[in-house]
């Protein structure tokens, strides 16, 4: 169920990480969306600042919990107490499946999303999606219950628990073990699991297991499975093969029409979400509060989760050449999972 926000704090009780990050995920009733007011006389807006020309108007902006929504939690303060120069009206779902159908319908302008689904939509619908920036690169890491792992390699004949199979995160870790010389088929034995709720269950009770785990479970793992330690960064094994591509986890996408019809509101967006993300990385303890009071994820496990959820903003051509790169990788194993064919040079926003 979808979630309209209203722009104040409300404090939960905490008890375990993992029914932190439970309870952050469980629906919750409807309220009417706060629409906050562009600032008429902040610093941010001043005419001195903002050519005449470019009026500021209202983004809808829809975003779903966990670490894709994370870095827009400042921007999304401001937006609340009038400092940003566009109003925002802001969406939070628990699912992509509840921001799909509105963007393709127009009941939101700008939206964090996964990465292939930015692609999927853009084939989809001939065009009426393009992609704005990165704002997440890789979440995926590989845990144990040890001290045997160091490398991908060490994975040849183990048993690997993880999550997301038929999707992404299945082809990213075809694609790393390959490149590693491992034969995924035969050389190790994944078990593929509905929920990451379930892998923590089987490590928490298995001396010496491993799993491939997204954040923030992997923070929510730690708090229940004494010495669990990460065994490797998958984003910094894509980053190691020196391919020039990134592996990336989310996105924001915004709909064509909107687009054309205000570039520069968009451009000054865009300055205010590089701006949020910064400060989330540079100020985790405050960033979690936000993350907290927009309801993404509970601050206990944000504050840990944080410097491993790879928050970053990266635009223009930068951006293109590292999704190309990523979507082919995605490609050359399932084309559906991109939507049937690589986007061409229109789908990459301002990288021309």
């Amino acid at each position: 169920m979808k979630k309209f926000f209203a722009f104040v704090f409300a404090p939960a009780v905490i008890a375990t990480l993992l029914a932190l990050l439970v309870t952050g995920c469980a629906p919750r009733a409807e309220e009417p969306p706060i629409l906050s007011e562009p600032a008429a006389e902040s610093s941010e807006t001043s005419s001195e600042d903002t050519p005449t020309s470019i009026e500021p108007t209202t983004i809808r902006l829809g975003g779903l919990k966990g670490p894709t929504s994370m870095g827009m939690v400042k921007l999304l303060k401001d937006a609340g107490e009038g400092k940003s120069f566009n109003a925002c009206e802001f969406t939070l779902a628990g699912s992509a499946d509840e921001v799909t159908p509105k963007l393709v319908n127009g009941e939101l302008d700008i939206a964090a999303i996964p990465a292939n689904l930015a692609s999927v939509l853009f084939n989809n619908t001939d065009g009426k999606i393009k992609l704005l920036a990165i704002n997440t690169l890789g979440v995926l890491y590989i845990v144990e219950n040890g001290e045997s792992i160091t490398n991908l390699a060490e994975l040849k004949g183990r048993t690997l628990y993880a999550t997301g199979r038929g999707s992404t995160p299945e082809y990213v870790l075809d694609y790393l073990l390959e490149e590693n010389g491992i034969d995924p088929e035969n050389d190790v034995s994944v078990e593929w699991k509905s929920e990451p709720t379930e892998v923590v269950s089987l490590m928490a009770g298995n001396k010496g297991s491993v799993a491939m785990m997204p954040q923030p479970y992997v923070t929510v793992a730690q708090g229940a499975v004494e010495n669990l330690r990460i065994a490797a960064d998958l984003t910094k094994e894509w980053d190691a093969l020196g391919s020039g591509s990134a592996l990336i986890t989310g996105v924001l996408v915004v709909r064509s029409d909107f687009a054309d019809e205000y570039p520069g509101q968009i451009n000054k967006f865009l300055e205010e979400y590089k701006a949020s993300t910064e400060y989330v990385n540079a100020n985790t303890a405050d960033a979690s509060v936000l993350i907290e009071e927009f309801d993404i994820v509970k601050a206990a496990v944000a504050e840990k989760a944080l410097p491993y959820c790879n928050i970053t903003f990266i635009a223009g051509k930068d951006m293109k050449a590292a999704m190309q790169g990523y979507l082919e990788v995605l490609y050359d194993r399932n084309p559906q999972s991109v939507g049937g064919s690589l986007p061409g040079d229109d789908f990459y926003y301002g990288a021309q």
